[in-house]
């Protein structure tokens, strides 16, 4: 059993109210003054602050028994690229058992305007959590919304003494943007009501869905919570714990050594994409640009794929999920409804386990985190949690097999003009095994995986109209033998995550409104 109670869900409150206002920024759209638009009456004030949800799943800490809260409050006024503040929720100073987890809400309130930002509250430098603010387009008395998250694989971090926990929520105060976010974060800790089922009689052929959206990982590689939590991320706080990638070639690094008795290290990665990125599943080919003098700086195509290395070699990717932030597109889609992953920015899984015997050398290891085919800019930071054999001081391991290739890509476009179409085709195939010889024997962990990506953008009537698609499919399965070839553990995840949208951009005396639609969903088997 853990020496301290696990961890559940983190619960962000944000109430704001934001007056109307052009964007600067492309592919967003705040709704104008122009009475072309509607010949309607202007809606009266609303009364109260509205609320703005994510359509999630259940969380376990639903259906569990509620003992104990620790609350912390933080305002947030003018702090783009600053220090992250400091909350100080009443963390338990003994231990309580037998328990689930703690849950960790949050509140927070604004008066009126803000910006698209990126939340981030960190354990000292590990983030268990990211989340993007609403944007309202019109004046009203402000909005909140609620983030729960499950967070009891954090749960070995609240053993340590005089943990710092601060959040970061970049924020501009000034004439235009005058909002200021007011946010409440609670930790809540549960009874497990649970009945553990002897190991005997547990079903060893676990055919498991991802049990928590965007459908992205396996939740069961973190049951039990690791030993030990080690952050892979920026080493000057003072602007936040991210790596911030400016392109392709801006590859970060950070060097850990892992201890000499790991059994299992799985790497969980944050990430999301902002600036001239923020939509880079729709950005035309460099070519289109350059043949129509086009000025913009939103290019390379639409393709992206995150990627890890150690010292230097490919261990994993992902093509991440197209999230679209509440203020993209058009921020009247996302109201009261926002997109999925919005508030609940997903995190990728690496299970690193068949690479212990590089690692278990007791020397230091450079992990780097890169973007393929990435312009500025994007926020990625990542956390490695390690198991540990309590009854051992060193453990042996060895990688047997290591395909990880690049992904192989096709790409293929014709255009004349401002009209035209692109397609991008990619898929990679991933093989890893490898075995790690502990006081619990011998085991060997295989990883399998293949990815497809399909995506087409489609530009006609000289280029105000654009069609854009896309399709991941993702299936991976995890297996666990023992010496002898017995099966110990199997999970399979099987995902698809299909969006589509289509833009119009249409001329109204000197001002230019983007009209779109959208749809996305994502499944599992």
């Amino acid at each position: 059993m853990h020496p301290f109670p696990t961890l559940f869900p983190l619960l962000l409150l944000v109430t704001t109210s934001l007056p109307l206002a052009r964007s600067t920024s492309p592919d967003h759209f705040f709704k104008p003054s122009s009475p072309l638009l509607s010949s309607s009456p202007a809606p009266a004030p609303e009364s109260e602050p509205k609320e703005y949800f994510e359509l999630t799943h259940p969380l376990p800490s639903d259906r569990l028994t509620l003992i104990m809260r620790a609350p912390g409050h933080q305002p947030f006024i003018c702090q783009y690229n600053q220090q992250t503040s400091l909350l100080h929720p009443i963390l338990p100073t003994t231990r309580l058992s037998p328990l689930r987890g703690p849950t960790l809400p949050s509140n927070s309130t604004s008066n009126p305007k803000g910006t698209n930002t990126i939340a981030s509250p960190p354990y000292g430098s590990v983030a268990p959590s990211s989340s993007a603010p609403a944007l309202l387009s019109r004046a009203n008395k402000g909005i909140f919304w609620n983030v729960r998250k499950d967070i009891t694989k954090y749960s070995s971090l609240l053993v340590q003494n005089y943990l710092k926990f601060t959040l970061m929520l970049e924020n501009i105060v000034n004439d235009i943007y005058t909002g200021v976010y007011h946010v409440n974060v609670t930790l809540y800790f549960y009874k497990d009501n649970a009945v553990e089922v002897p190991l005997a009689f547990k079903n060893q052929n676990l055919i498991a869905p991802v049990l928590q959206l965007p459908l992205f990982g396996d939740k069961s590689m973190y049951d039990p919570p690791a030993d030990l939590i080690i952050p892979i991320s920026a080493p000057d706080s003072s602007k936040g714990y991210w790596f911030i990638i400016e392109s392709e070639l801006d590859v970060k690094f950070d060097k850990v050594r892992v201890p000499l008795n790991t059994r299992k290290v799985v790497l969980e990665l944050y990430v999301s994409f902002h600036g001239n990125d923020e939509f880079w599943y729709s950005n035309p080919s460099n070519s289109y640009i350059r043949m129509n003098n086009l000025s913009t700086p939103r290019g390379n195509g639409a393709f992206r794929e995150v990627f890890v290395t150690i010292d230097g070699k490919l261990v994993g990717s992902e093509m991440p999920f197209p999230v679209i932030f509440t203020g993209g597109i058009n921020p009247l889609f996302w109201e009261p409804v926002v997109a999925i992953g919005a508030f609940n920015l997903p995190s990728y899984d690496f299970d690193l386990t068949p690479f212990l015997g590089m690692l278990l050398d007791g020397k230091d290891h450079v992990f780097g985190i890169g973007v393929t085919d990435g312009i500025g800019y994007w926020l990625v930071d990542a956390n490695l949690h390690v198991w540990l054999d309590t009854a051992s001081t060193v453990v042996e391991a060895k990688n047997v097999v290591n395909i990880c290739p690049a992904s192989q890509i096709s790409r293929s476009e014709q255009y004349q003009s401002l009209d035209g179409s692109f397609e991008i085709k990619a898929e990679k195939f991933t093989r890893l095994e490898g075995w790690v010889r502990s006081s619990s024997g011998n085991l060997t962990t295989s990883i399998t995986q293949e990815v497809r990506l399909r995506s087409s953008i489609r530009f006609r009537k000289n280029g105000t109209y654009k069609a854009v698609k896309q399709n991941i499919k993702v299936r991976r399965e995890a297996k666990v033998l023992n010496d002898m070839g017995g099966l110990v553990s199997r999970v399979i995840v099987r995902g698809r995550y299909p969006s589509q949208s289509d833009y119009m951009d249409s001329s109204w005396t000197e001002e230019r409104y983007l009209y779109s639609c959208y749809q996305c969903y994502s499944c599992s088997e």
